[in-house]
């Protein structure tokens, strides 16, 4: 059986949680103002179908992936006072992961767009 209340109470809860994010962190800003960019981007390019799957993809992944970040480097404030040095060596990798992802949307954008620009 489908609980309409609890599905809308879990919707509430994870759209807090994003304006939450929105609202702290500004790389997460940055990052859904160059989402927006890109999907603008690829309207007025006409891009293919396949071509779009892939960038709405890669742009979520560099968001998820930072919305992670933001989650893991709270709860390693969390246990601030007990913690070992590794906290500082994790949260730096997170970021790193993010840094990646964003290299890698970066590049697939490149790929992607480059024909369109220089050939049109």
């Amino acid at each position: 059986m489908i609980y309409f209340k609890k599905t809308f109470k879990s919707i509430s809860r994870a759209w807090r949680g994003l304006i939450k994010v929105w609202q702290d962190e500004q790389n997460f800003r940055i990052e859904l103002f160059i989402a927006l960019f890109v999907t603008a981007m690829m309207f007025y390019l006409h891009i293919t179908l396949k071509e779009a799957v892939i960038l709405i993809l890669v742009i979520f992944t560099v968001l998820i992936l930072e919305i992670i970040n933001t989650v893991m480097e709270r709860m390693a404030d969390i246990l601030k006072p007990k913690i070992h040095h590794y906290v500082a060596v994790l949260k730096d990798m997170m970021a790193a992961a993010v840094l990646l992802a964003s290299i890698a949307a970066i590049i697939i954008g490149i790929l992607i767009f480059y024909p369109y620009i220089v050939g049109g």
